[in-house]
């Protein structure tokens, strides 16, 4: 998946950047509107208002113009009006800064499965993607690399719960509730056992990390990270833009 990020400030647009690395988006950084529109199209736009040189909401008007990609402003112009004037201009959403980095990729996929709009839609309209591991939630099927990983019922439920945790302590009892059952009074060695599996059956791909005594964290692999950048990043504002 590849996104476009249009931000000026330096330090906000490397915290994305490393942020949206962790969840396996390519990002192309410009830091003026002028870059922005002649950037080569991709399959998501991130937009700040903010521009040196065009404001960020004519910018948000000649991409509309120019064709369907999603736009998600980005912006520390929080009031109704700046809002609504962005979403009437063609913005798919508007986030207001500060934000964390997982209300951001939340967006952004609720964005994306609206309808085949970017050429990534067009093509996996249901993915949602971990660096090298894409979960399709409506399919129940799940691709390492774009090969299908074959998975029973409840592994692919095991799977499509801790990648909404990453980087998250997860008790076993939370886990078994939801991938379970609320009522389930069994052994919880059968949750061992689906992690054990999940873990020959993804590789490196995503890490399951076993904290004693309390349960699992998640965490992508270390391959596909490209940074050492912490687990959850808060986008900070500089400045109002």
């Amino acid at each position: 998946m590849h996104v476009l990020l249009v931000e000026d400030d330096r330090f906000v647009a490397d915290s994305l950047r490393r942020g949206l690395a962790r969840y396996g988006y390519r990002v192309t950084w410009v830091a003026t509107g002028r870059d922005a529109l002649a950037a080569p199209v991709t399959d998501l736009v991130l937009l700040d208002l903010g521009l040196p040189d065009i404001d960020g909401l004519d910018v948000c008007r000649e991409l509309r113009a120019r064709g369907d990609v999603p736009i998600v402003i980005l912006s520390g112009r929080g009031s109704e009006t700046e809002k609504v004037v962005g979403l009437e201009l063609g913005a798919d959403d508007y986030l207001v800064k500060p934000f964390l980095t997982r209300e951001l990729i939340a967006r952004m996929r609720a964005v994306l499965r609206r309808g085949p709009t970017g050429p990534a839609c067009r093509h996996l309209p249901h993915r949602d993607t971990y660096g090298r591991l894409s979960v399709d939630r409506r399919a129940h099927r799940a691709f390492l690399d774009d090969v299908e990983v074959p998975l029973s019922p409840k592994e692919f439920a095991l799977l499509a719960f801790l990648t909404e945790r990453l980087d998250t302590l997860v008790t076993r009892e939370a886990i078994m509730a939801s991938v379970w059952d609320s009522n389930w009074f069994g052994p919880t060695k059968t949750l061992d056992t689906h992690v054990t599996t999940l873990r020959h059956k993804l590789g490196g791909a995503l890490r399951i990390q076993a904290v004693r005594g309390v349960g699992f964290r998640p965490v992508l692999g270390s391959d596909t990270l490209g940074t050492d950048a912490p687990a959850e990043a808060t986008v900070l504002m500089h400045r109002s833009s």
